[in-house]
């Protein structure tokens, strides 16, 4: 074997192998509504906003539909629109999501009190 067909064998079986180097892949798609929201991994729980004094009141929340489940409802979980807030009152519309695990609750956002401040803790998975 000549030495170009050596570094040709070299270079296609290194090509090969840089996907399985590579590691894992997280992919998120995300539909336009009504189409859902697809979660492949549960995000993090972000940390929750200390407020030291009372946001305004909560917006009434606007009409929320709820479409048809892209799979079985063991699967799926509609999570329901909510106002959040970040300083101020910040709508999240509902969509579905994949369960990350077969019994996993969702827990809405709301708000708590830690350490002597109120505390808003965003929904997350339990």
């Amino acid at each position: 074997m000549d030495m170009k067909s050596s570094l040709l064998i070299k270079g296609v079986m290194i090509g090969a192998a840089l996907p399985l180097l590579a590691g894992c892949i997280h992919r998120t798609v995300v539909y336009t509504n009504p189409a859902p929201v697809v979660v492949t991994a549960p995000a993090p729980a972000p940390a929750p906003a200390v407020v030291d004094e009372a946001p305004p009141a909560v917006p009434a929340a606007p009409a929320d539909v709820v479409t048809v489940a892209p799979g079985p409802p063991d699967a799926w979980f509609w999570v329901p629109g909510a106002w959040e807030w970040n300083g101020r009152w910040v709508w999240t519309g509902g969509h579905w999501v994949s369960r990350p695990r077969p019994n996993a609750v969702w827990v809405t956002s709301h708000w708590e009190v830690r350490h002597g401040h109120r505390v808003w803790v965003t929904g997350r998975w339990r």
